[in-house]
């Protein structure tokens, strides 16, 4: 129930627009509890050959209301699906401007897949919490208030015998089928989920699953999936179908209860059988506001369950927070880490421990060490990916918690290994980097990250992860990106990993070209052209083990000579 109140919460700024809706919802249905008494009337009235002057009040009704019941259902629709739309559309700004602090750090235990079934399913079901959910409730209550009224007008007890079936048709009924298949919707919702996961998998992974033969297991898999989420569906229909058909028998018994209560009436004349007649259908049309309540409690547990896993990832703390008054960037770019130690979550071994170096502004320092030496944690602490366990870093003298982490993005420019280039275009990854940039300037940045060949491409698709491109071409993209960023602090991430020998010595040269003059970090495990680096610290198990200059370190004959020869002499 707290989900379902914190749901329903997010739809308050839309309270009024929901109430009209419902009021017209409930005056459409009461049109048409209007045109089926009017024509029960009419009807019964004709039948008596009466002059037609006596009919005027029945054909005026069945006009009125049956012009009313179109307009007013249509206007119906018009409102609820435009509030729907704006509820959905509020929906989706709050998810985002929730989720938007938490990555990557707090979104790094969930699958992309699971990810990605929250963001856009899940969010998509909740237009049920209005429509299908809130309303149905309120417009079944006016309508038993207005059938209240029109019965209690000649019955009083044939008013308390429909008003019972009501509530059998409103609450009890609903209750029976929704206790029945409880669990349901959320069953679905898994497969629904499990489903989008294999099918991810299988998009992402199809050559794996063919080398190794397992493609066959994984589409069973699916299928199994599948079984399981039709076996739940058919279970949800079956206890939909046993709604109407328990629905129906409350209508039957409400009409029942009027023709025993009134019946004796006639002879009294009490009540005509014309009008005895109207009333019969007017119950029967009224039974049109209860239909709708088990879909309402099956879509409230669907909801409660999207709720619970939105919930889920945005009740998580921000893992780095901007402070509330921060103070402005620094004009110089010097780096300074003391003592720096980080742990990730659910691990007892610290990544790093203790490190400590410094970069001048407009330095060349090179961080190296073999794979799982804390190399890359190092880049995350340094774009406020994460905040470390101890010790500080510092720019331009300021230490980074006390800066806006955006501001310290924009002033860092990081080239990883895994360059992540969307389905878009060209241009549209190059406009990542700086939004604004002319054509002009995107070529410029091509033409001075070696990639002249896009200048007349810029509109081609890059494709999925940039798969029309080469490997090359993606750093070197990559680069460009850099370039049109113009951060005064340059961070290369392993950056030329997965490059040969000879596109690697390209990128190596186009980066010393265009990060002249300004502060650059290179973390790698490759010791290629070290001797360009003013300083080089050599991490091992999360620790510094040394730091000096090239040559230095190798007339040191220790942990960075033996990974140089070991290197090269592979190399050779």
């Amino acid at each position: 129930m707290k989900t379902f109140l914190r749901l329903t919460g997010l739809t308050r700024p839309f309270a009024w627009w929901m109430l009209l809706a419902a009021l017209i919802g409930f005056a459409a249905i009461g049109s048409s509890i209007g045109l089926l008494m009017t024509s029960a009337w009419l009807i019964s009235r004709a039948s008596l050959l009466p002059p037609a002057s006596a009919l005027k009040f029945g054909i005026v009704g069945v006009r009125v209301f049956g012009g009313a019941r179109g307009l007013l259902r249509y206007a119906e629709r018009l409102i609820s699906h435009n509030t729907t739309f704006r509820i959905l559309t509020r929906l989706r700004l709050w998810f985002y401007d929730a989720l938007e602090p938490l990555a990557p750090a707090r979104l790094a235990s969930f699958r992309s897949a699971d990810l990605l079934k929250r963001i856009t399913d899940d969010i998509q079901s909740l237009e049920n919490i209005y429509s299908r959910v809130l309303a149905p409730p309120i417009t079944a209550m006016l309508v038993t208030a207005l059938v209240w009224a029109i019965v209690g007008t000649w019955s009083l007890n044939a008013a308390v015998g429909v008003l019972f079936c009501q509530l059998m048709a409103g609450i009890l009924v609903p209750f029976i089928t929704v206790k029945a298949a409880q669990g349901t919707a959320k069953g679905i919702m898994q497969q629904q989920a499990e489903q989008q996961l294999l099918a991810v998998d299988m998009v992402q992974g199809l050559g794996e699953l063919h080398v190794f033969g397992m493609l066959e297991n994984h589409l069973q898999r699916m299928h199994e999936a599948e079984e399981k989420k039709l076996a739940l569906e058919k279970k949800s229909a079956f206890f939909e179908g046993l709604h109407e058909s328990l629905s129906g028998l409350a209508m039957n018994a409400a009409v029942i209860w009027v023709l025993w209560s009134m019946l004796p009436m006639i002879k009294t004349g009490m009540v005509s059988s014309i009008t005895l007649t109207a009333i019969i259908f007017g119950v029967i049309a009224s039974f049109e506001a209860f239909l709708p309540l088990t879909g309402a409690m099956q879509h409230m547990e669907a909801d409660i369950r999207a709720g619970d896993r939105l919930f889920e990832i945005i009740d998580a703390e921000p893992e780095v927070k901007a402070p509330q008054h921060p103070e402005p960037l620094p004009v110089h770019h010097d780096i300074v880490v003391k003592a720096l130690c980080f742990t990730y979550p659910g691990s007892t071994i610290p990544a790093i421990d203790g490190v400590s170096f410094s970069v001048p502004q407009g330095g060349r320092t090179a961080i190296v060490g073999p794979s799982g030496a804390g190399k890359s944690t190092i880049t995350s602490l340094l774009v406020r990916f994460w905040n470390p366990s101890a010790g500080s870093i510092s720019i331009g003298g300021r230490d980074m918690a006390s800066l806006d982490p955006e501001g310290v993005r924009r002033g860092i420019a990081v080239v990883s290994q895994r360059t992540y280039l969307f389905g878009q275009t060209v241009r549209e990854n190059l406009l990542l980097a700086a939004p604004g940039a002319d054509d002009k300037t995107l070529k410029a940045a091509l033409s001075a990250a070696g990639l002249e060949s896009l200048h007349d491409r810029l509109d081609d698709w890059a494709g999925q992860y940039g798969m029309n491109l080469s490997g090359g071409e993606r750093q070197r993209l990559a680069i460009a990106r850099m370039i049109l960023q113009d951060a005064p602090v340059i961070v290369l991430d392993e950056a030329t990993a997965n490059l040969d020998a000879v596109n690697e010595q390209a990128v190596l040269d186009t980066i010393d070209r265009v990060s002249a003059g300004k502060t650059l970090i290179a973390i790698t495990h490759r010791l290629q052209r070290m001797e360009r680096f003013n300083q080089i610290i050599v991490l091992n198990k999360g620790v510094v083990v040394e730091e000096g200059g090239h040559e230095d370190l190798l007339r040191l004959n220790g942990f960075y000579a033996g990974m140089w020869r070991l290197q090269h002499e592979t190399m050779l």
